[in-house]
Protein backbone atom coordinates (compact mmCIF):
# COMPACT_ATOMS: atom_id res chain seq x y z
CA UNK A 1 0.00 0.00 0.00
CA UNK A 2 0.84 3.86 -0.33
CA UNK A 3 2.86 4.78 2.47
CA UNK A 4 1.65 8.10 2.55
CA UNK A 5 -1.96 6.41 2.09
CA UNK A 6 -1.34 3.82 5.17
CA UNK A 7 0.05 7.55 6.94
CA UNK A 8 -3.53 9.21 6.37
CA UNK A 9 -5.12 5.75 7.46
CA UNK A 10 -4.13 5.68 10.74
CA UNK A 11 -4.60 9.82 11.28
CA UNK A 12 -8.25 9.26 9.92
CA UNK A 13 -8.52 6.48 12.70
CA UNK A 14 -6.98 8.43 15.19
CA UNK A 15 -9.22 11.64 14.88
CA UNK A 16 -12.24 10.04 13.94
CA UNK A 17 -12.73 11.09 10.74
CA UNK A 18 -13.86 9.87 7.22
CA UNK A 19 -11.99 10.19 3.92
CA UNK A 20 -14.58 12.83 2.70
CA UNK A 21 -14.73 15.13 6.51
CA UNK A 22 -10.59 15.78 6.36
CA UNK A 23 -10.75 16.36 2.61
CA UNK A 24 -13.34 19.31 3.25
CA UNK A 25 -11.78 20.50 6.49
CA UNK A 26 -8.40 20.70 4.35
CA UNK A 27 -9.35 22.14 1.42
CA UNK A 28 -12.91 23.37 1.19
CA UNK A 29 -14.03 20.08 -0.73
CA UNK A 30 -14.80 16.05 -0.41
CA UNK A 31 -12.80 14.78 -2.79
CA UNK A 32 -9.01 14.98 -1.92
CA UNK A 33 -8.38 12.07 -0.52
CA UNK A 34 -10.57 10.04 -2.49
CA UNK A 35 -8.32 11.32 -5.32
CA UNK A 36 -5.41 10.07 -3.80
CA UNK A 37 -6.85 6.85 -3.62
CA UNK A 38 -8.54 6.59 -6.77
CA UNK A 39 -4.91 7.69 -8.57
CA UNK A 40 -3.49 4.29 -10.69
CA UNK A 41 0.10 5.30 -11.34
CA UNK A 42 2.35 3.34 -9.09
CA UNK A 43 4.71 6.81 -9.11
CA UNK A 44 2.13 8.93 -7.58
CA UNK A 45 2.44 12.87 -7.26
CA UNK A 46 1.04 14.93 -4.61
CA UNK A 47 0.33 18.52 -4.63
CA UNK A 48 2.98 19.38 -1.41
CA UNK A 49 0.46 22.03 -0.84
CA UNK A 50 -3.00 20.30 -0.15
CA UNK A 51 -0.99 17.91 2.15
CA UNK A 52 0.18 20.39 3.97
CA UNK A 53 -3.37 21.35 4.83
CA UNK A 54 -4.65 17.72 5.48
CA UNK A 55 -1.66 16.88 7.72
CA UNK A 56 -2.44 20.31 9.49
CA UNK A 57 -6.35 18.70 10.20
CA UNK A 58 -5.06 15.01 10.46
CA UNK A 59 -2.13 16.43 13.21
CA UNK A 60 0.21 15.13 11.27
CA UNK A 61 3.72 17.17 10.16
CA UNK A 62 4.33 17.70 6.79
CA UNK A 63 7.79 18.78 5.72
CA UNK A 64 10.50 19.14 2.94
CA UNK A 65 13.98 20.53 3.82
CA UNK A 66 17.46 19.72 5.68
CA UNK A 67 17.04 17.45 8.61
CA UNK A 68 16.17 19.29 11.74
CA UNK A 69 17.38 18.67 14.96
CA UNK A 70 15.12 18.15 17.55
CA UNK A 71 15.12 19.54 21.27
CA UNK A 72 15.04 16.96 24.25
CA UNK A 73 11.41 16.18 25.62
CA UNK A 74 11.56 15.69 29.60
CA UNK A 75 9.50 12.67 30.20
CA UNK A 76 7.95 12.10 33.96
CA UNK A 77 6.40 8.80 35.04
CA UNK A 78 3.45 9.10 37.62
CA UNK A 79 2.31 5.85 38.33
CA UNK A 80 2.36 3.82 35.33
CA UNK A 81 1.80 6.73 32.97
CA UNK A 82 4.03 8.64 30.86
CA UNK A 83 4.17 11.96 30.92
CA UNK A 84 5.54 15.00 28.90
CA UNK A 85 6.71 17.85 31.07
CA UNK A 86 5.99 21.20 29.03
CA UNK A 87 7.05 24.43 29.94
CA UNK A 88 5.45 27.31 30.61
CA UNK A 89 7.20 30.60 29.84
CA UNK A 90 6.89 33.81 31.87
CA UNK A 91 5.98 35.32 27.98
CA UNK A 92 2.23 36.79 27.48
CA UNK A 93 0.27 36.72 24.44
CA UNK A 94 -1.40 39.63 24.37
CA UNK A 95 -5.04 39.51 23.53
CA UNK A 96 -4.89 43.12 22.41
CA UNK A 97 -2.40 45.73 21.30
CA UNK A 98 0.39 43.21 21.57
CA UNK A 99 2.83 42.20 24.39
CA UNK A 100 6.79 43.14 24.31
CA UNK A 101 8.57 39.93 26.23
CA UNK A 102 11.87 40.18 25.37
CA UNK A 103 14.13 37.35 26.24
CA UNK A 104 11.20 35.16 27.82
CA UNK A 105 12.72 32.32 30.13
CA UNK A 106 10.94 28.87 30.92
CA UNK A 107 9.72 29.37 34.79
CA UNK A 108 7.95 26.22 35.38
CA UNK A 109 6.89 23.13 33.57
CA UNK A 110 3.51 21.17 33.81
CA UNK A 111 3.16 17.46 33.06
CA UNK A 112 0.54 16.50 30.40
CA UNK A 113 -0.36 12.58 28.83
CA UNK A 114 1.95 11.38 26.13
CA UNK A 115 -0.69 9.74 24.76
CA UNK A 116 -3.35 12.83 24.83
CA UNK A 117 -0.59 15.15 22.99
CA UNK A 118 -0.37 12.46 20.83
CA UNK A 119 -4.31 11.95 20.08
CA UNK A 120 -4.41 16.05 19.53
CA UNK A 121 -1.40 15.35 17.17
CA UNK A 122 0.99 17.17 19.07
CA UNK A 123 4.59 16.20 19.69
CA UNK A 124 5.79 16.80 22.85
CA UNK A 125 8.82 18.67 21.42
CA UNK A 126 6.75 21.45 19.96
CA UNK A 127 4.28 21.87 23.14
CA UNK A 128 5.08 24.93 25.46
CA UNK A 129 2.82 27.08 27.37
CA UNK A 130 2.06 30.40 27.34
CA UNK A 131 -0.59 32.76 29.63
CA UNK A 132 -2.79 35.19 27.95
CA UNK A 133 -2.80 38.64 28.35
CA UNK A 134 -6.57 40.91 27.57
CA UNK A 135 -9.98 39.92 27.04
CA UNK A 136 -10.21 40.53 22.94
CA UNK A 137 -9.89 36.53 22.46
CA UNK A 138 -13.29 36.29 25.39
CA UNK A 139 -15.10 33.96 25.35
CA UNK A 140 -12.85 31.58 23.76
CA UNK A 141 -9.23 33.02 25.74
CA UNK A 142 -10.00 34.65 29.24
CA UNK A 143 -7.61 36.75 30.39
CA UNK A 144 -5.06 34.92 32.59
CA UNK A 145 -5.46 31.90 30.85
CA UNK A 146 -3.07 29.16 29.95
CA UNK A 147 -2.70 28.33 26.19
CA UNK A 148 -1.04 25.09 25.14
CA UNK A 149 0.65 26.08 21.39
CA UNK A 150 2.14 23.47 19.15
CA UNK A 151 4.67 25.43 17.38
CA UNK A 152 5.16 22.72 14.44
CA UNK A 153 1.45 24.28 13.37
CA UNK A 154 2.60 27.45 11.13
CA UNK A 155 0.73 27.00 8.54
CA UNK A 156 -2.18 29.33 8.59
CA UNK A 157 -5.77 27.81 8.29
CA UNK A 158 -8.71 30.22 8.05
CA UNK A 159 -10.23 30.45 11.41
CA UNK A 160 -7.94 28.93 13.79
CA UNK A 161 -6.19 30.67 17.07
CA UNK A 162 -2.56 31.16 16.33
CA UNK A 163 -0.03 32.59 18.88
CA UNK A 164 2.33 35.22 16.34
CA UNK A 165 5.02 38.05 16.33
CA UNK A 166 3.38 41.07 14.73
CA UNK A 167 5.17 43.35 12.46
CA UNK A 168 5.91 45.73 15.64
CA UNK A 169 7.73 42.59 17.16
CA UNK A 170 5.22 42.10 20.01
CA UNK A 171 3.56 38.83 20.83
CA UNK A 172 -0.32 38.35 20.09
CA UNK A 173 -2.65 35.44 19.66
CA UNK A 174 -5.71 36.15 17.04
CA UNK A 175 -8.05 33.93 14.93
CA UNK A 176 -6.63 33.84 11.07
CA UNK A 177 -7.90 33.99 7.57
CA UNK A 178 -5.47 33.71 4.82
CA UNK A 179 -6.73 35.74 1.92
CA UNK A 180 -4.54 36.25 -1.40
CA UNK A 181 -4.31 39.80 -0.63
CA UNK A 182 -3.14 39.41 2.61
CA UNK A 183 -3.46 38.25 6.47
CA UNK A 184 -6.78 39.17 8.80
CA UNK A 185 -6.20 39.27 12.58
CA UNK A 186 -9.18 38.90 14.32
CA UNK A 187 -10.95 38.90 17.92
CA UNK A 188 -13.63 36.84 19.04
CA UNK A 189 -15.01 39.80 20.93
CA UNK A 190 -16.78 41.83 19.06
CA UNK A 191 -16.13 45.19 20.95
CA UNK A 192 -12.54 44.56 19.21
CA UNK A 193 -12.16 45.48 15.47
CA UNK A 194 -10.55 42.98 13.05
CA UNK A 195 -6.78 44.07 11.40
CA UNK A 196 -5.82 43.39 7.85
CA UNK A 197 -2.06 42.92 7.03
CA UNK A 198 -1.78 43.64 3.50
CA UNK A 199 1.38 41.58 1.06
CA UNK A 200 4.15 41.78 1.90
CA UNK A 201 3.65 42.85 5.55
CA UNK A 202 1.41 39.84 6.24
CA UNK A 203 4.80 37.78 5.13
CA UNK A 204 6.59 39.71 7.83
CA UNK A 205 4.01 38.23 10.72
CA UNK A 206 5.98 35.07 12.45
CA UNK A 207 3.45 32.71 13.47
CA UNK A 208 4.62 30.86 16.53
CA UNK A 209 2.24 28.23 16.06
CA UNK A 210 -1.31 27.18 16.86
CA UNK A 211 -2.81 27.43 20.21
CA UNK A 212 -4.83 23.88 20.68
CA UNK A 213 -6.05 23.84 24.40
CA UNK A 214 -6.77 26.52 27.19
CA UNK A 215 -6.82 26.21 30.92
CA UNK A 216 -9.14 28.61 32.56
CA UNK A 217 -8.30 29.52 36.42
CA UNK A 218 -11.77 30.29 37.81
CA UNK A 219 -11.20 33.36 40.34
CA UNK A 220 -12.43 33.52 44.06
CA UNK A 221 -15.11 35.84 45.43
CA UNK A 222 -14.61 36.51 48.76
CA UNK A 223 -17.45 38.68 50.60
CA UNK A 224 -16.63 42.02 51.70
Amino acid sequence: MDPILSIIDEALARKGLSDAAASKLAVGNYALVKNMRSARSDDKRYSFQALERLADVLGLECYFGPPRATGPVETVILGNEDFTAVPRYDARLSAGPGADNGDAQVVEKLAFRRDWLARIGVAPSAAVLVPVSGDSMAPTLHDGDLALIDTNRKAVRTGQVYALTDLDGSTRVKRLDRLPTGLILRSDAPTHPAEFRPIPDAARVAIIGQVVWSGHTWRQLHDK
